[in-house]
């Protein structure tokens, strides 16, 4: 099992690590809309904080290898499920082409006032 840190995110808030690998699949923390230098963007729009949350997952995907096409599940938490369109329109922005099976979990609330949270299992062997 390898832990991972990729520059293009802040350092993790807690006791974890961005992505983990272990053999052909990698797994994600959840990533909230932190900018990487570690200012927050739960003042922003919504659709800001989404944009900066999937930045982060791509990321700490990035670092083990992975990419959008490599996800095979997503679960993100969202405040408020009368978000659900907002989130899916920039999601769908963002992904592209990629697909992979995913869950949208309304939430009450999530840590430092966000709307939104996403994690992510990917392989690196998943076929394209």
């Amino acid at each position: 099992m390898t832990e991972t840190r990729e520059p293009a995110l802040s350092p993790p808030g807690g006791h974890y690590t961005h992505s983990v690998r272990s053999g052909e699949l990698v797994f994600t923390s959840g990533q909230l809309g932190v900018r990487p230098d570690g200012t927050h963007t739960a003042g922003l729009p919504f659709e800001d904080q989404v944009r900066q949350a999937l930045a982060n997952l791509l990321a700490a995907l990035r670092v083990s290898g992975a990419g959008p096409a490599d996800l095979l599940k997503v679960t993100a938490y969202i405040v408020d499920v009368a978000n659900w369109p907002r989130f899916n329109a920039v999601y769908a922005e963002v992904m592209g082409d990629a697909r992979p099976a995913r869950t949208v979990v309304p939430v009450p609330e999530l840590h430092y006032g966000y709307l939104i949270e996403i994690d992510g299992i990917a392989s690196v062997a998943a076929p394209r």
